[in-house]
């Protein structure tokens, strides 16, 4: 890496050593005290001033691409002060589930994470200095979380694991803290939603224009699903009968086996349509590592810079200890009406297809640097690909499925417009979620907490949106030359880009 990407990733080390299998970086934290983010911007704004000017398309894109991730880490960190406000990242800092993924010898990767595990004390004395403006909602919605992060630890387990335990303790009991005597306002504020929003993907946001967007999105959601609710059942209420269908899922025992035969069954719809350049290695099917356990189906890649491996789909049933109700409503996800639609999200044309073309990706910048719009734009805009190419079309449930999930992403997008911008409360949102995609008011009111904390998570259909409007110009453009084919190995090409850089898929770079 050169000196402008390698200060870049020192300012993202959880992610890039995840996602992009940057494992020089295992055993490492990231220091978020005020002191050492001073010092991790001022490192940034050094490596780019050196910056030699690019040469040809395919350079001008990549400075292009690390320019917007410059300026991101300038937004969050250095004017947003995010790690003041924010618990997640210093979260993601002390993770300890990446080692568990197949990517080296078990004894480097257990010798990894006892490192790792041993810088908890100074990590978490960092993030106690840093969280000192964490409004009492998102210290309660993470507080769970928080806890989480020692699953599965115990103080026998050797001198490491015994002295992070309680400098664990410490950050639950400062996060407990904020939940109780924290500003009862999460807001950012619009100006800075829109600053963190555009500055993450090289675009301009007007808030209000992608609002009403998102608004004319949920219309026509709502009448997909009215219609394909219809053709199963032309006598029943919308509500009655998605009820029905998602109390039709299989028993806890049952989860993980159907998720395998369905991961059979995305990746060879997607062979056969030729959705994806790339579609190679295996996907693996089983839970998540205990400390995610949180995550109901997630995707697990083998990421671009380490060796190949089996990709992981997550799909993690409910505990036997837990009570009836909470189990069913967990089921619930994966019901036979929204397991297809989320296993084409997270395995293929999805995440797992995605990541086997981020392998591939023709330059460090483009394997590294991954927009999460983009990255999950992609999963959520394939699944209206697969709808619209005839995946199970003799079947209205998976219309039903891809409906609900969209629902769900565009209420994301509305409320957190609404809850930044001061326009909505969490009551309201969670009233939204339940009105508009059709959640039980549990997740609902998860739903709304989580926009307390993720302000950019409507990034799954901004993307989607951004997509789509390519695929449209991509189409005007290339006429009779058109095909799904060309497009999507054009746009992946790009490796997973900001949404302001995608339209060179369409001019080559």
């Amino acid at each position: 890496m050169n000196d402008r990407l390698h200060a870049v990733c020192d300012l993202m080390i959880p992610t890039v050593r995840e996602m992009a299998g940057l494992h020089e970086y295992d055993g490492r934290v990231q220091d978020l005290s005020p002191a050492g983010v001073r010092r991790g911007l001022s490192a940034l704004a050094h490596a780019r001033r050196g910056r030699p000017a690019p040469h040809g398309a395919r350079e001008r894109h990549d400075d292009a691409h690390l320019s917007v991730f410059e300026d991101s880490l300038k937004v969050q960190y250095g004017e947003l002060e995010l790690h003041r406000r924010d618990p997640y990242p210093h979260l993601s800092n002390l993770e300890l589930a990446s080692y568990d993924r197949e990517y080296a010898p078990r004894q480097e990767r257990a010798a990894a994470r006892l490192k790792h595990l041993a810088q908890w004390p100074e990590a978490v004395d960092a993030a106690i200095s840093s969280l000192d403006r964490v409004s009492a909602p998102v210290a309660g919605a993470l507080l769970g979380a928080v806890r989480g992060l020692a699953a599965g630890l115990h103080p026998d387990q050797g001198p490491e694991a015994a002295a992070a335990l309680p400098a664990h303790e410490r950050l639950v009991a400062h996060v407990a803290r904020a939940a109780k005597t924290g500003d009862p306002d999460p807001r950012l504020g619009g100006a800075a939603l829109a600053a963190l929003m555009g500055s993450q993907e090289g675009l301009p946001v007007d808030l209000t224009a992608l609002a009403d967007e998102a608004a004319r999105e949920r219309d026509r959601l709502t009448e997909l699903l009215t219609e394909s609710c219809r053709a199963l059942d032309p006598d029943r209420d919308v509500d009655e009968l998605i009820a029905e269908l998602l109390a039709d899922h299989p028993a806890a025992d049952g989860v993980i086996p159907e998720a395998a035969r369905l991961t059979e069954e995305v990746i060879e719809f997607t062979r056969a349509k030729r959705l994806v350049p790339h579609l190679d290695g295996d996907c693996l099917v089983g839970p998540a590592p205990p400390s995610r356990r949180w995550a109901m189906a997630m995707m697990s890649w083998a990421a671009p810079g380490e060796p190949d491996a089996a990709s992981w789909y997550h799909v993690t049933p409910p505990e036997p200890d837990w009570p009836e109700a909470e189990r069913e409503e967990w089921l619930t996800v994966f019901s036979r009406t929204s397991l297809p639609s989320i296993t084409v999200h997270e395995v293929s044309p999805g995440h797992f297809a995605h990541g086997r073309s981020l392998r591939r990706a023709p330059t460090p910048v483009r394997r590294v640097l991954h927009s999460l719009s983009f990255c999950e734009g992609w999963a959520h805009y394939v699944e209206e690909v697969c709808l619209e190419e005839g995946f199970r079309a003799r079947d209205p449930r998976f219309a039903i499925g891809v409906a609900l999930e969209a629902l769900v992403r565009v209420t994301r997008l509305s409320c957190a417009i609404g809850l930044h911008t001061g326009a909505m409360t969490v009551d309201e949102a969670t009233e939204l979620f339940m009105r508009d995609a059709h959640l039980a008011r549990a997740g609902a009111a998860s739903e709304a907490r989580r926009g307390t904390f993720d302000a950019a998570y409507g990034r799954y259909t901004w993307g989607k949106l951004e997509i789509m409007r390519l695929r449209e110009r991509a189409r005007r453009d290339w006429g009779s030359g058109f095909s799904l084919e060309r497009f999507h190995g054009a746009l992946l090409d790009l490796g997973s880009p900001p949404l302001g850089l995608i339209g060179a898929a369409l001019t080559g770079a």
